[in-house]
């Protein structure tokens, strides 16, 4: 029966009224739980295309946990004011998410009802503070006591959604910006699937910047903004304000946190290197990238011309600078010779791959200029309203990244970007001298620094200068060898993921296999711990294993005091000598030529 004759039955039958009221009532009803029903079924349905999607696009599971529909309904969806918390990994290495985390007086509470067990849930925000922050914890009779506290007496500001909070120094430098603050805390929050693939808000403890523009990037990647600690402190004095989901817990997994295997922290297990560069893409407006799941040949031919660029680094010398030129020029002569052979002939094998190299200064990649572009603004805009629309500058230096097939530079911040480049990439790092300004001298040895970065991104495959020949200077040989063996390697096509192992320098795998052997030594420069010493820390590889400063014999005054950082000596030796490294007397009292 229709809605209609319903209604035409119950006005001409006064009797039937009550009867039909209540036969309406149960028709409205059913009618109801018959379209609830279809919409869970529509959002299960909407599910399983998704995950099918998934599946066409990568064979490898991008995180251990499943997504279904009850983890995405469970997501924000908080019935209680009550604090509550869930950790995962060891107290050294914890990540915790909190559920109703409450903050005044510059403190973060936990309000729960008497009896509640709570796992242990101190947490380290910052890497280079060694202290652990815990929450305080404030305890009621009853949940009504709690409710009636939170709704009546400090009437808090609530922050819905998930917040990643995080502390870091020096976020005036993007690589530090990046890989020392966002990226460990956007791990941590990859411990908790799926939020790291949601918008999501950022609470940063950073130091006051007038140009720091790592900020914006940090509101964009997040999706819902940045709240920065130090406003929130001045403005939470006798003034409550509740999060509704905190996810806090980052400090031992960035990137100047050592790993024994001399990897980024979860760049290999967690699938971290191409979740945080797959989301830097995509909140910055980019289409994805091309995906090449088994190897770097996927969606390339033998005659593509493959894109090249060398960066500008601080360590470069003039005479590095003038061989650089040298070798991009003779490659340029060799790829516009050949690029009509190669259309015309594409059957016959070219000695050397297509490559086109461009030298770039990162300082110089700015977003076109559209000052003269007129828009009227409002006294209500809360941003530009071009803000969504025109791009910034680091994102026309991401647009490079996004078509880039070779990296180039030598290590420091330069190298940091390396893990925006596409599946099936190259990054050559043509390495430094260490220490500064000994070139060519019996104290002078070849530098990469952050191998970590290269081991830690699975989907590129790492080249470096040949290491007994970098302190002479760069060579024009070696750059166009260095450039056509990734040219090689892409277009055959390497295995992906490649080997993290296989993505170090000599030296890099020479500290694994220390750390395999000397477990004292192992501890000392990767447990971050305040007992350590910071110095021995403080590690770059290439120190260690030519004896510098720390590691020299003795020791070396910093600061006024003598600082040695022990490990077996005669071990060190023999693995020099088994990875090749030559250690000339400038440093130690030791020599393996």
């Amino acid at each position: 029966m229709s809605f209609k004759k319903i209604s035409q039955t119950f006005s001409t039958n006064v009797s039937l009224r009550p009867f039909m009221f209540i036969c309406f009532i149960l028709i409205l009803v059913a009618t109801m739980q018959t379209n609830l029903f279809k919409s869970s079924s529509l959002i299960q349905r909407g599910l399983n295309i998704v995950t099918k999607q998934n599946r066409f696009q990568s064979k490898e599971p991008l995180i251990k946990e499943q997504t279904n529909l009850k983890d995405l309904l469970s997501i924000h969806v908080n019935q209680t004011l009550e604090s509550t918390v869930q950790c995962v990994g060891s107290l050294y290495n914890q990540s915790c998410l909190f559920q109703n985390l409450y903050y005044v007086d510059s403190t973060f509470i936990m309000l729960i009802v008497k009896g509640r067990s709570l796992p242990t849930y101190s947490v380290r925000t910052n890497a280079f503070d060694f202290r652990s922050l815990t929450p305080n914890k404030r305890e009621f009779d009853t949940y009504a006591d709690l409710e009636l506290f939170v709704r009546h007496v400090i009437f808090p500001k609530w922050f819905p959604y998930v917040t990643l909070y995080f502390s870091q120094p020096w976020h005036f430098n993007i690589g530090h910006a990046l890989f020392d603050g966002l990226y460990p805390a956007y791990v941590a929050m990859i411990r908790f699937s799926p939020r790291h693939l949601h918008p999501f808000r950022i609470l940063a403890g950073i130091d006051d910047c007038s140009d720091c523009w790592s900020e914006d990037v940090y509101s964009r990647f997040a999706g819902l903004g940045i709240v920065k600690q130090n406003v929130l402190n001045k403005l939470s004095t006798n003034r409550w304000y509740v999060f509704e989901e905190m996810i806090m817990g980052s400090g031992t997994m960035c990137q100047r946190c050592n790993q024994p295997n001399l990897q980024l922290a979860g760049g290999v297990e967690l699938d971290a290197s191409r979740l945080f560069r797959d989301r830097m893409y995509q909140q910055h407006g980019f289409v994805p990238l091309i995906r090449r799941y088994q190897s770097s040949a996927e969606h390339r031919t033998l005659h593509s011309v493959l894109q090249a660029y060398v960066i500008d680094n601080k360590r470069f010398t003039p005479n590095d600078r003038e061989a650089i030129n040298d070798a991009i020029k003779e490659i340029h002569n060799y790829t516009y010779s050949h690029m009509n052979q190669a259309e015309k002939q594409l059957n016959d094998d070219l000695e050397w791959p297509l490559i086109n190299v461009t030298y770039i200064y990162y300082q110089s990649i700015k977003a076109q200029n559209m000052s003269a572009l007129s828009v009227n603004a409002t006294r209500i805009d809360s941003r530009s309203p071009t803000y969504e629309i025109l791009d910034s500058n680091f994102m026309a230096q991401l647009k490079l990244l996004h078509q880039m097939d070779i990296h180039i530079t030598g290590p420091g911040t330069g190298q940091m970007y390396q893990t925006f480049l596409s599946d099936g990439s190259v990054s050559i790092n043509i390495g430094g001298i260490r220490p500064q300004g000994v070139h060519d001298t019996s104290k002078a040895y070849t530098s990469f620094l952050e191998q970590h970065m290269t081991s830690g991104a699975p989907y590129l495959k790492g080249l470096y200068y040949p290491i007994n020949e970098r302190q002479k200077g760069i060579r024009k040989e070696h750059i166009v060898e260095l450039i056509r063996q990734a040219g090689r390697l892409i277009l055959q096509g390497f295995r992906i993921p490649v080997n993290p192992r296989e993505n170090l320098a000599p030296d890099g795998q020479l500290f694994i296999e220390m750390c395999e052997l000397d477990r004292q030594f192992c501890e000392l420069v990767t447990t971050r711990s305040p007992d350590h010493e910071y110095r021995c820390l403080d590690l770059w590889v290439e120190d260690f294993v030519h004896e510098d400063q720390q590691w020299k014999q003795g020791g070396y005054i910093y600061s006024g005091r003598n600082i040695s950082c022990p490990f077996n000596r005669t071990l060190l030796y023999e693995l020099r000598k088994k990875y090749g490294i030559e250690h000339r007397t400038g440093n130690s009292s030791e020599s393996t030529q």
